[in-house]
């Protein structure tokens, strides 16, 4: 089954919405963990801050005498007793007993009176946390929500707590656990030797918070994906007007194209388009079109060459024809003889000339394009038989254009045989071709394929010398471009060496065309 293809266009817009999406995800993320993290450390300082100034409040000594007592195996039992009677005046009448009644309300109301006056904290104790491997904790003094008999009790030991070194500094965390969401501070207290006596636990409501938190986090996800939505949409145009568009444009231009003997340009379907942008879009359609002309430039050529050797051979049977006609009639026309004879050797002077043109080029002299495909038949030959060995060297002359449009074509052609002049001197072992106005290949075999790089080498000295030869007229400062394949394993026809030659041309004129400009 065939896989189907994406579109260029389609990638894109994937890529484009994959890529805004994860951003705006990413920032809105960013931004609520930010905020949270912002306002968790508030919370905690607050809370540790709270719980600490308390502690600074507090009698150490008064809070050493209470734990001992309440940590006592006599009043555990008579905690657990009151707890069960629910009497409260038991635990008073022991803690008046042991003279510590007065100070422990004093101690409770001013804790009320914090809490009452701290809008944030929803509770405030006083706690005897055990060690790192407790499981429970006792808690000394609470507010007067709780009853006075829940004083010295044991309670299991808070999930933040588990495992925690209750001799150091215990830090703030929120967490969630039966009495919601809270955070949570353990200040230390300490007597005069520098002991713990206690901690003061502060717990802030945070209920409040984590719901606004959840909005916040909706509210932004909503916004990013507005923010990606409207970017999106924008970027979705702005593609469309700057590569969609136009490639869209190139292809249906280029499904035109319908190449054809005895054509001109516009009945063939070159492709013809005006390009606002002058980017690789712009290189891609001056390539294509370029390809377009030069492939019926081909074929008209090929034509044209077939009309002169169908006339050719027309020419050479009315000669031979003539030849015997006038060898019938030589014995009753003797003394016409030398006329006969002259002209018949004008005659073959004629094709002579003709069979020189057709492999030659008028301007130059180099071989021709019929002689080029003679050589490119004889290649594929040596090719198939595996006697093959060569090089080809593709040429293409730079600001020819240039020059013809500012100096005029006679000037034009006066540069096309300078360049013409280097690459023969260059290579003057080698068969050179002209295969269009601006265009030549290079065959190199025996000596020349030898030296192949150098000679390129010595070719590109030559081009850069004359580019930037100031004594020269700017017309007769000749440069070209030059690429360089060799025949390798796995070739099976010369089209696959030349075209690899074609892309080195290629690569070196966008090298040279990004370094010195279009012209001068």
């Amino acid at each position: 089954m065939k896989s189907k293809n994406w579109s260029i266009s389609f990638k894109i817009r994937l890529f484009v919405i994959i890529v805004v999406l994860s951003v705006s995800l990413i920032i809105a993320v960013t931004s609520f963990i930010t905020n949270t993290v912002q306002v968790d450390n508030f919370c905690k300082r607050m809370s540790y801050n709270s719980a600490e100034n308390f502690a600074s409040m507090t009698d150490p000594e008064f809070l050493a005498k209470l734990r001992e007592a309440t940590e006592s195996s006599d009043y555990q039992r008579l905690r657990e007793e009151a707890s069960k009677k629910k009497d409260e005046s038991m635990i008073q009448d022991y803690l008046t007993e042991k003279g510590l009644w007065d100070q422990f309300c004093q101690v409770r109301k001013e804790m009320c009176s914090y809490l009452e006056n701290m809008d944030d904290i929803k509770y405030l104790y006083v706690i005897v946390l055990g060690n790192k491997a407790s499981y429970r904790d006792m808690y000394l003094i609470d507010d007067f929500d709780n009853p006075l008999y829940q004083t010295g009790n044991y309670m299991p030991r808070e999930n933040e707590l588990y495992g925690v070194d209750t001799s150091q500094r215990i830090e703030p965390v929120v967490n969630y656990s039966s009495w919601g969401w809270l955070c949570s501070s353990y200040a230390p207290v300490f007597d005069k030797d520098g002991k713990i006596v206690c901690h003061i636990g502060c717990d802030i409501d945070m209920e409040d918070t984590i719901t606004d938190r959840i909005y916040f986090l909706i509210f932004i996800i909503a916004g990013a994906l507005l923010i990606t939505g409207i970017v999106l949409v924008i970027s979705i145009i702005y593609l469309k007007k700057l590569i969609f568009e136009p490639l869209r444009r190139v292809t249906e231009e280029s499904k035109k194209f319908k190449p054809a003997k005895d054509v001109d340009y516009d009945e063939a379907g070159v492709v013809r388009l005006y390009l606002r942008n002058q980017d690789e879009i712009n290189e891609i359609y001056e390539v294509i079109r370029k390809e377009q002309m030069n492939m019926i430039d081909y074929l008209n050529e090929m034509a044209k060459l077939e009309k002169i050797t169908e006339d050719y051979l027309k020419n050479l049977r009315r000669a031979k024809s003539d030849i015997k006609d006038k060898k019938k009639q030589l014995g009753e026309m003797e003394k016409d003889n030398k006329k006969y004879l002259d002209t018949l050797k004008e005659k073959e002077e004629q094709l002579g000339e003709m069979s020189k043109s057709v492999n030659h080029d008028e301007l130059t002299h180099v071989g021709s394009k019929v002689a080029y495909s003679k050589t490119i038949e004889a290649l594929n030959e040596q090719i198939a038989e595996g006697t093959a060995e060569f090089a080809v060297a593709m040429v293409d002359l730079n600001d020819l254009k240039k020059v013809n449009d500012t100096y005029g074509h006679k000037s034009g052609d006066a540069y096309i045989k300078g360049s013409c002049r280097i690459i023969s001197e260059v290579f003057k072992h080698s068969s050179i071709f002209r295969i269009g106005g601006d265009e030549f290949v290079v065959v190199l075999t025996g000596e020349d394929y030898e030296n192949r790089e150098d000679l390129v080498s010595l070719a590109k000295e030559q081009f850069i010398k004359s580019y930037f030869d100031s004594k020269r007229p700017v017309s007769q400062r000749y440069s070209a471009s030059i690429g360089l394949s060799i025949l390798s394993a796995g070739d099976t026809t010369f089209e696959h060496v030349f075209k690899r030659a074609d892309s080195e041309m290629y690569a070196a004129k966008m090298e040279f065309k990004a370094k010195y400009g279009s012209y001068r």
